[in-house]
């Protein structure tokens, strides 16, 4: 029984955690900064909300900033206008998965349908390829490369925390501020009805980004989308 369990280990690990520390670390076929100095990409994941992201899309449109969301299929199958006017308004979609779950719980065959149902249902609305894919908590398994070779996967160069709503409160404007201006990719969250996440973190989030967005332009610096990239 003991052999059986550590086998069962081992091979969890093969499939899971080793290649998301090896992808992560070496990185290996992912995006992490964009190799532009003075230039920040704003993206956001686990959307859309119909609160939250409305809101951020009007804070966004404010400031003439566009940014990049990645989206969970299931909620864009449920909020085709925002998803729409996202696109409208000129920011990047991406894949977040179709439902928010792990790499590390999915099959190859479920990893490629979460994959395609999700790209689907962003081009039912948008008319468009989808070009870009981020994985629910940076989560690889040994064969997500190859499931997503079809597109560019975008992780990030500074994740804060914000899908709690003390983290907001408290923290999140100075870890904004302390970010390297040098081609950061910076990880917020639109929505807070994911596993761990509070459900009014977004609203924190977009008072804090707010702040840091008005410091932020008058020092010069410009916002992309990774379609810029």
């Amino acid at each position: 029984m003991m052999i059986s369990l550590s086998i069962l280990l081992l091979l969890f690990l093969v499939y899971t955690i080793v290649p998301t520390v090896f992808i992560r670390v070496c990185g290996l076929g992912i995006t992490k900064n964009i190799k532009r100095n003075n230039r920040i990409a704003l993206t956001f994941d686990d959307g859309p909300n119909p609160e939250y992201t409305t809101q951020l899309l009007d804070l966004l449109k404010r400031y003439k900033i566009k940014g990049s969301f990645f989206v969970v299929g299931s909620k864009v199958k449920n909020n085709p206008d925002i998803i729409k006017r996202m696109h409208e308004e000129g920011h990047t979609i991406g894949i977040h998965h179709f439902d928010h779950i792990s790499s590390w719980v999915l099959s190859p065959f479920h990893l490629r349908k979460q994959l395609d149902m999700t790209e689907k249902a962003i081009m039912e609305c948008t008319h468009e390829k989808v070009t870009f894919y981020r994985p629910p908590w940076g989560h690889f398994n040994i064969f997500t490369q190859i499931a997503s070779k079809k597109f560019q996967v975008i992780m990030w160069s500074d994740i804060f925390g914000d899908w709690k709503v003390e983290t907001c409160k408290n923290d999140l404007l100075d870890q904004l501020r302390k970010t390297s201006t040098e081609g950061s990719i910076l990880l917020l969250h639109d929505c807070g009805e994911t596993l761990g996440a509070d459900k009014e973190a977004p609203r924190y989030m977009i008072e804090a980004l707010e702040v840091y967005l008005q410091e932020t332009i008058k020092k010069g610096t410009q916002f992309i989308t990774l379609k810029d990239l």
